[in-house]
C-alpha cells in the first residue's frame, strides 16, 4: 500500500524564533488529532533542520531538507553532504525543485548523481519534476516530464527506486496561486506511474507515492487528494502558516 504524505516546503524563509513558532503549532496540532497513517514531513531550511530533528522523535512527523550535494565532502564552501544530512537523522530531501533548476543550474544529471548520494545515506529522496507554461501550451508536458524521470532516476536498481517519491509539480503553478485541476494533476500522476510500470514494473509503480506540488492549500487539497494517483502533497506557502499546514494533512478521503 502507498504512503499518503504531505510534505512542507518552507524555502528560504522564517527567522530561528519565527521557526520554533511554527514547529511547535504544527507539532501541537498533530498531537492533537491522534496518530495518523499520513506521513508529514517538515523540510525547512538547514540551519532549523537540528531544531526539527530534535522534536522528531517525540511527535509524529519526519524531517526533510531541501537540498544536498552531489558530492561526498570536499572544498565545496557552503555545501550540505547527505552524510551530514544523514548524521543528524534526516529522513527525506528534496531535489530536482524547479527552483534549483533555474537558479543553481542543476540539471538531470547532476540530479542523478544526488538522488543516488541520497539513497545510499538511507534517506528518501522527494524528486521534482514538472513543465514550464510555455511546455504545457505547447502540448509536451508529458514528454518534459518523461524526460526528467528518466535522466534522473531510471538508473537506479530496483530496491533503491522503491526509495524514491515524486513530486509533480507544474512550474506554472508553484507561487503563482494558479493550480492544476484535479483532472489535469491525476492525467499527470496516472501518466508518471505508467512510466514507472514501463521500467521497473506495475508492483514497484504502485508502491510509489507520487505527490502533487503548485500552489496546493487548504481549499483544494481535498479535491486533488481525491484523486486516484494523487497520494499527498508538497506543499510551499501554505506549509508556513501551521492552520492550513494541518488542513491538507487532514484532507484526504477516508478509506
Amino acid at each position: 500500500m502507498r504512503k499518503k504524505i504531505v510534505a512542507g516546503n518552507w524555502k528560504m524563509n522564517l527567522t530561528f524564533s519565527e521557526a520554533e513558532e511554527l514547529l511547535s503549532a504544527i507539532v501541537d496540532g498533530i498531537s492533537e488529532k491522534g496518530k495518523s497513517d499520513t506521513e508529514v514531513v517538515l523540510c525547512p531550511p538547514a540551519l532549523y533542520l537540528n531544531m526539527a530533528s530534535d522534536l522528531s522523535p517525540e511527535s509524529e512527523f519526519f524531517v526533510g531538507a531541501q537540498n544536498a550535494s552531489q558530492h561526498e565532502k570536499g572544498a565545496y564552501t557552503g555545501e550540505i553532504s547527505a552524510a551530514m544530512l544523514a548524521s543528524m537523522e534526516i529522513d527525506y530531501c528534496i531535489l530536482g525543485h524547479s527552483e534549483r533548476r533555474k537558479y543553481y543550474g542543476e540539471t538531470d544529471e547532476i540530479l542523478a548523481e544526488k538522488v543516488k548520494k541520497v539513497i545510499e545515506h538511507g534517506m528518501a529522496p522527494i524528486f521534482c519534476c514538472g513543465e514550464l507554461l510555455e511546455e504545457r501550451e505547447a502540448g509536451s508536458h508529458f514528454e518534459v516530464v518523461k524526460n526528467q524521470i528518466e535522466k534522473a532516476l531510471f538508473d537506479l536498481e530496483n530496491a533503491a527506486f522503491m526509495d524514491v517519491v515524486i513530486a509533480y509539480e507544474p512550474v506554472w503553478a508553484i507561487g503563482t496561486g494558479r493550480t492544476a485541476s484535479p483532472e489535469q494533476a491525476q492525467e499527470m500522476h496516472a501518466f508518471i506511474r505508467k512510466t514507472i510500470t514501463e521500467r521497473y514494473g506495475k508492483e514497484i509503480a504502485d508502491s510509489t507515492s507520487l505527490l502533487y506540488g503548485g500552489s496546493c492549500n487548504a481549499k483544494n487539497a481535498v479535491e486533488l487528494f481525491s484523486c486516484a494517483d494523487v497520494d499527498g502533497g508538497l506543499i510551499g506557502g501554505a506549509s508556513l502558516k501551521p492552520d492550513d499546514f494541518l488542513t491538507i494533512v487532514n484532507s484526504f478521503p477516508e478509506d
